[in-house]
């Protein structure tokens, strides 16, 4: 996520080095709702998850944030991009429970 803003706020509101005040906050905010995030390490992305964490006004900088920066990913960091491309293949799972039942099952 944070190599997403950044990308976002270089192009965006042209900005080098840090990012503004704005973006930072948006970090911020997606860091503590990952942090928080029920499925731990199983997290999926955002768009299979079936919790939405997010506030909605929240959301819709975030997509704002994923439309402009996903296709640029490719050339600014192109790990980045190919992990998140293999991660939105995988299913999601279905509840915080089964993620956890499964995490224990696999151990």
């Amino acid at each position: 996520m944070a190599a997403m803003i950044a990308v976002y706020c270089r192009g965006v509101h042209h900005t080098r080095g840090e990012p503004c005040r704005e973006c930072d906050e948006l970090l911020a905010y997606a860091e503590r709702r990952i942090e928080k995030c029920p499925f731990h390490d199983d997290k999926p992305p955002c768009a299979k998850c079936p919790i939405h964490c997010y506030q909605p006004r929240i959301r819709e900088q975030v997509k704002q944030v994923m439309r402009y920066a996903g296709p640029r990913m490719l050339w600014r960091h192109p790990i980045f991009a190919l992990r998140h491309w293999l991660d939105g293949r995988r299913e999601a799972p279905s509840s915080p429970k089964a993620a956890k039942r499964d995490r224990r099952e696999s151990v």
